[in-house]
């Protein structure tokens, strides 16, 4: 039966992949948390509480004093007016300073707390099974991390300052409006339900609203880098237009999802006019009857209308920045969300001592539309080499993937050892499997740490040693500084070959049961193709293995070759025994047996190498043959 004709794989929405959104309770003990983490934080809070307190009741004497000062050109006061003078400029100079240190003092608390909720967010993510993020997207962890993190300071830079002089001009306007005639609070009162009312409308529409903008930015940013790591498979299928056209529907996305967004803010724009015609109308009528009772003078109208006036602004001020507030809640109730729940380490499951036995039952896996690879049964005994080959997305990096544990079937099992890999504590897995991809990373760092990686105690002789055994002293002596030379992006960047080495160098201090290496030689051109060839067969003597052959002359020398097509394995044996088959194996041997003599015959590297500098850096601008 074709894989085309059984049944459709298990639904698998984008939505819900993606790492979930806090709710309001998380969101909240989470904050409390962090505040308790920040040093000294509440006390640095009730100081600021202090000063903008202070800071807004002398915001509020300015009006105050300048009705005054009406009533002093009126005949109304006979105060000295140098002495209002005096109080005036000593009201505005107070109330900037002490605002300006209870903004600080916030200010200060605040970006901490963002600091370690990035790190947070940062380490529990490093700590997410690699399914968990293989799932959700690496888009949406990108997104999070930095989109969500920059709207989030951005946020809080813009509004701590609106919102805490808002709040407290609004507290001190209000009591002194008492203090002054007890009827201006009715002006307040009356506008406060249209407030009311216009904030619960736009409350009720922007959180869902901004939150599909920031899933949209997440669907983006999977999107662009999808293309960046994919794009020598995008280049070779000619897949560009297509790729394009997914990234401009996205960027589209975000576009009009944005619009919709702001216009909610347009809409609440249209209800704080209407609240501040009522204001300065109802203020206006109120002063005319109060003077003209005789229970305020002209200047203590002037200065409550005034204090009106001021009134509107912060309110103004609350509501506008409602716009970055629900923005800045999304992002932050997106990062919340990942560290929330942090993952708890698996216990170990109490397997024995290592032994290096894989078998797959039954194994199946979709990524959402359709199988990508369907009821997969193989078994590695100990100490033997298992090469799988096909064509390119016939199902070989997800077999690969799916035995290390990168990704969970949707049916079957994956067992080492008897036991399923995902269910491995890290220190049972670690013990027992080792996985080397076709691109490796090398750490900023000096190399030795980058080789203690794999076993910190590790010594500088046993890293020397397994230097040698992956035949990396040819480039390893031309290093000026030895094992304390800085490598990586910070430092000396080494080529392919040379970056490969160095990961096949963790794995032999590693030393786990198991193996399984996806196109590990790949990068080799023609000048490093022995070199690491020779390396793959030393790191998998003595190991169980499962090697996804780039080059089937590797694939020739294991102790049983799977050939896959379409997602299922068609033919399994020697390589004697598939060249005997006459099948899909002895067609890849003879075309691939075919291009290495014309390739050797024109003195190039043969058609399924891939040409790269077998060259590393000594330092910048500078390069050197590995040897």
């Amino acid at each position: 039966m074709s894989i085309a004709n059984v049944p459709p794989p298990p639904a698998k929405g984008d939505t819900a992949l993606r790492f979930p959104l806090a709710t309001a309770g998380q969101v909240r003990r989470e904050m409390g948390a962090q505040l308790r983490r920040v040093r000294h934080a509440r006390p640095a809070l009730l100081a600021a509480l202090i000063l903008l307190s202070l800071g807004a009741w002398a915001n509020v004497t300015v009006p105050r004093v300048m009705g005054q000062i009406v009533d002093l050109v009126t005949g109304a006061s006979s105060r000295p007016f140098w002495q209002l003078g005096a109080v005036l400029f000593g009201a505005a100079v107070a109330g900037a300073v002490l605002s300006a240190c209870g903004f600080y003092l916030v200010s200060r608390v605040a970006e901490r707390v963002i600091a370690n909720l990035r790190q947070d967010m940062v380490g529990t993510a490093l700590g997410l099974p690699t399914h968990r993020v293989e799932d959700a997207g690496s888009g949406d962890l990108v997104s999070r991390s930095t989109d969500d993190v920059s709207e989030l300071s951005s946020a809080v830079t813009e509004t701590i300052p609106i919102l805490t002089s808002s709040v407290f001009t609004l507290a001190a306007t209000v009591i002194a409006l008492f203090t002054l005639d007890w009827q201006f609070i009715l002006i307040p009162v009356a506008v406060a339900p249209v407030y009311v009312l216009a904030a619960r409308l736009y409350l009720r529409k922007a959180p869902g609203r901004y939150a599909d903008e920031r899933a949209a930015m997440a669907d983006r940013a999977h999107r662009v880098l999808e293309a960046i790591r994919g794009r020598a498979t995008v280049r070779a299928f000619s897949m560009e237009e297509r790729m394009h056209h997914d990234i401009a529907n996205a960027s589209w996305s975000v576009v009009t999802k944005g619009i919709r967004a702001r216009t909610t803010m347009l809409i609440l724009n249209v209800w704080m006019l209407v609240a501040e015609f009522l204001m300065l109308s109802i203020a206006l009528l109120l002063g005319y009857h109060l003077v003209g009772a005789g229970a305020l003078t002209v200047g203590a109208l002037t200065g409550a209308v005034l204090m009106i006036i001021r009134l509107r602004g912060p309110l103004n001020m609350v509501m506008r920045v409602l716009d970055v507030v629900q923005s800045g809640y999304a992002s932050l109730s997106r990062i919340v969300g990942v560290v929330a729940d942090p993952p708890v380490p698996l216990p170990d499951v109490g397997v024995g001592a290592p032994i290096g036995r894989v078998e797959l039952r039954g194994v199946s896996f979709s990524y959402g539309g359709q199988w990508a690879v369907r009821d997969i049964d193989f078994v590695v005994e100990p100490g033997t080499t298992v090469a799988i080959v096909g064509a390119s997305g016939a199902g070989k990096t997800t077999v690969a993937a799916l035995l290390a544990g990168l990704l969970v079937p949707d049916e079957g099992e994956v067992l080492v050892d008897g036991y399923p890999v995902s269910t491995l504590s890290d220190r049972e897995r670690i013990a027992r499997l080792a996985t080397v991809s076709q691109e490796v990373h090398v750490f900023s760092g000096a190399l030795r740490q980058d080789l203690t990686l794999a076993r910190p105690e590790a010594g500088d002789d046993e890293l020397l040693a397994a230097l040698d055994r992956v035949h990396a002293r040819g480039w390893y002596n031309r290093l000026s500084d030895g094992l304390d030379t800085v490598v990586g992006a910070r430092g000396i960047q080494l080529d392919p070959v040379a970056a490969q080495q160095v990961a096949l160098a963790r794995v032999l201090l590693l030393d786990p049961a198991i193996v399984v290496m996806d196109e590990a030689t790949a990068e080799a051109g023609s000048a490093g193709a022995g070199a690491l060839e020779d390396t793959a067969d030393e790191v998998t003597r003595d190991r169980s293995a499962v090697v996804v052959a780039h080059r089937l002359d590797q694939a020739s020398r294991a102790d049983r070759i799977l050939v896959m097509d379409s997602g299922r394995i068609v033919e399994a044996g020697t390589h004697d025994h598939l060249l005997a088959r006459d099948g899909i194996y002895h067609h890849l041997w003879s075309a691939w047996s075919a291009g290495r003599r014309a390739a050797h015959s024109r003195d190039v590297p043969p058609p399924s190498t891939t040409t790269t500098p077998s060259t590393t850096r000594t330092d910048v601008g500078r390069r050197i043959d590995p040897g």
